[in-house]
């Protein structure tokens, strides 16, 4: 089996392995394949490390909620509460086994500036991730997780679709430590790594304090706050009213009654919760050239992200906090889509809820120059409020000499701000009545695919501004 904890890469008859390399080869490697494979025998690699062997339980106990929910009450109804346990028992016996298996041939090893995850037991896989593509690094923690003292490590590769080579579960000193490993051989690219990051925390050890300088703790209280000053707040008892009005109209309690309703309630409640409990207790601190985000209550999420793979700076000012003084800071990171599925996996919390003060500072560090306060924003002309008659006054934009600035939104007011070196691309755009107006809309594109766009400008406004945000994003981007 491929998950014993072995030197040296696998031999497998061929066919029986897929390989993939995730990002760019280097240091001359053929694709997926450790140099030295044909010809020279292959030098010596790290011992192959598994993951922890608590894994499987917990693997096994999520299998096992799910189980139980596709039986259903319906059939326990049908089959009685005997057989209903006996089924249990079997599938979850069935899952468990399957996570052992799982576990026992899955592993990990870092080999030169490169990652390496083999797991699969009929078809075998190995990827290869190289550190220089490396941008973010989450340490996960869901309850089960909490509760046995385990985490998750999740990584961001330049480029991915989705998460890398999640690797469930570590225990927390070992993720907090591998982790450690992984960012300072990605910034480093001779990949000298010193003695004591380079040797895995002992079993049981408490990881590091949260390391760099604390930049700021959001309050719970301003969180939940914050949230009843949202419009799914106000609307959340009639919601609630309505399903259990719908519910009780029916005078039905079938199992299908009763799951429709409580889903259709849990709609209602989910969103405005789940946000309080994603930024529970929520921290920020920066350590030389990366953020470090700590936040959640229920699942804590440990997230790193280097300042040089930030695209953009969003600033949102929701109606009923504006009374308050309270907006909220979203980053755009580099490799991340904007249409992600799962959002909760984008590392783009910088500040929950917060005063201007404090956005202020905060966007000073993420963006060194910028003041929020001093941006030169330019509404549209006049004639714009044919197109927009409510919101041209809040419409602008404007240039310094780091960043381009936009201002857009009536009832929530959004800041944009892009550095120039981000820039991946500037379009002029005219739409049938922009042509009419002689206006145009200018968009200038990031490589996470937002970016920021100037609305009904004047059309030889926007054709200088593309013009400018050109030369200043190529020279930004030029080797000092």
């Amino acid at each position: 089996m491929s998950g014993s904890a072995a030197p040296g890469p696998d031999r497998t008859p061929a066919g029986a392995d897929e390989q993939d390399h995730v990002g760019d080869a280097t240091g001359g490697q053929a694709a997926g394949r450790p140099a030295g494979w044909a010809g020279s025998p292959p030098p010596a690699s790290p011992a192959r490390q598994r993951l922890h062997p608590l894994s499987p339980v917990l693997h096994g106990a999520k299998s096992l909620v799910v189980v139980i929910a596709g039986l259903s009450w319906s059939t326990l109804s049908r089959v009685g509460i005997g057989w209903f346990t006996a089924m249990v028992i079997v599938l979850a016996l069935g899952a468990s086994v399957l996570a052992v298996v799982s576990w026992y041939n899955t592993g990990y090893q870092v080999v030169g500036r490169e990652l390496r995850i083999h797991e699969g037991l009929l078809w075998r896989r190995s990827r290869a991730i190289p550190l220089e593509r490396l941008q973010a690094v989450e340490v996960v923690r869901p309850l089960l997780a909490q509760l046995t003292g385990l985490a998750e490590l999740r990584l961001e590769v330049v480029g991915g679709g989705k998460t890398e080579a999640p690797l469930a579960y570590l225990s927390l000193a070992e993720a907090a430590a591998l982790r450690q490993r992984l960012l300072t051989l990605a910034g480093h690219p001779s990949g000298a790594v010193p003695a004591a990051q380079a040797q895995p925390m002992p079993a049981g050890a408490e990881p590091p304090a949260q390391p760099g300088r604390r930049l700021h703790s959001v309050s719970n209280r301003d969180l939940l706050i914050s949230q009843l000053l949202t419009p799914q707040a106000f609307l959340l008892p009639l919601g609630v009213a309505f399903v259990a009005t719908q519910f009780l109209s029916e005078g039905s309690w079938s199992f299908i009654a009763v799951a429709s309703t409580l889903t259709a309630m849990a709609g209602v409640l989910l969103q405005p919760v789940r946000r309080v409990l994603d930024d529970w207790r929520f921290q920020l601190a920066r350590d030389d050239d990366r953020l470090r985000i700590r936040n959640g209550l229920l699942e804590t999420r440990s997230q790193t992200v280097p300042l040089h793979r930030v695209q953009t700076v969003r600033v949102t000012w929701p109606l009923l906090w504006r009374m308050k003084g309270w907006l909220r800071l979203r980053l755009e990171v580099a490799g991340y889509s904007a249409g992600e599925a799962d959002e909760r996996n984008r590392p783009d919390r910088l500040l929950p809820v917060g005063d201007q003060p404090t956005g202020e500072m905060i966007v000073a560090e993420v963006l060194p120059g910028v003041a929020l306060a001093s941006l030169p924003l330019r509404p549209p002309p006049a004639r714009a409020r044919w197109v927009n008659p409510l919101s041209r006054q809040v419409l602008g934009a404007g240039l310094t000499e780091q960043v381009f600035a936009v201002r857009s939104g009536l009832l929530t007011r959004q800041l944009t701000v892009v550095p120039y070196a981000r820039l991946q691309s500037v379009r002029v755009v005219q739409g049938p009545v922009q042509r009419l107006l002689g206006l145009a809309t200018v968009h200038a594109d990031t490589a996470g695919g937002a970016g920021a766009a100037a609305v009904d400008r004047d059309l030889a406004d926007a054709w200088a501004l593309a013009a400018e945000l050109t030369a200043r994003g190529h020279s930004a981007r030029r080797p000092t």
